[in-house]
């Protein structure tokens, strides 16, 4: 029996279908995507290249452990500025050395806020945001202004530009900056020691009334005076009678 076009048109199609239909079988499924690891902040820092100043105070203070279990256990992520070693040598001789474990400590804190924020976002805070050095002495805050991708960041004693992040991606922001954030609880100037108190007017005035006034002494003087005058002139007419 001839073929007919038709059929072998249809042969055709369906022999196309089969080796098609066999080969997405043969395809391997491609892998799901793996959920990704904790944060590693140590090895944004690392790879950054110019950071081993802030590593080492992270290290000693344990403040880079608090950091990573923190970012790691938020649902609202970090965002943290990390001087620069330039940053720090910039510094006034024995500026960090002079701060005490604890201050090492809220100072580290001051460079970070509780928050994920991207560049854009940080235009559209309310200022002062609070950082993690906020607590029972106050708010430990941060100021932003800047527009478009310009960002500066002031803390009252120094300002810097944030002009690009190390990363940008949640949870996590690290951003660095040419100056050490310094707060003014920490590096502002200090108010004057107390004088002792004056001596009260009550304390002159027991003195003076201690002390006997020439004035009285004076009029005493004068009436015993007038006394003996008369007394004597008296006893002269005493006399004289």
């Amino acid at each position: 029996m001839a073929t007919t076009p038709l059929s072998f048109f249809l042969l055709s199609l369906l022999l196309s279908l089969s080796l098609s239909l066999n080969a997405q079988a043969q395809t391997p499924t491609a892998p799901a995507p793996t959920p990704s690891g904790p944060v590693n902040f140590t090895a944004v820092l690392v790879k950054g290249g110019q950071f081993a100043t802030l590593i080492r105070l992270l290290n000693s203070t344990q403040t880079l452990n608090q950091i990573e279990n923190q970012l790691n256990s938020s649902s609202e992520g970090m965002t943290i500025f990390a001087p620069t070693d330039n940053a720090f040598n910039n510094l006034k001789a024995g500026a960090l050395n002079g701060l005490n474990q604890q201050e090492q400590v809220q100072l580290l804190q001051y460079h970070t806020l509780p928050k994920f924020y991207t560049m854009s976002n940080l235009l559209l805070v309310s200022n002062p945001v609070p950082t993690q050095a906020s607590g029972q002495d106050g708010v430990w805050g941060l100021n932003f202004t800047g527009q478009s991708n310009q960002v500066n960041v002031s803390t009252g004693l120094v300002e810097v530009q944030i002009n690009n992040a190390l990363r940008q991606d949640s949870p996590l922001a690290v951003y660095p900056v040419d100056k050490v954030l310094l707060p003014e609880a920490l590096f502002g100037v200090k108010p004057p020691t107390a004088s002792p108190p004056a001596p009260s007017s009550k304390s002159n005035s027991t003195v003076a009334a201690a002390e006997p006034s020439t004035s009285k002494n004076s009029a005493g003087g004068r009436n015993v005076a007038l006394g003996l005058v008369v007394g004597l002139g008296l006893v002269c007419m005493g006399i004289l009678s």
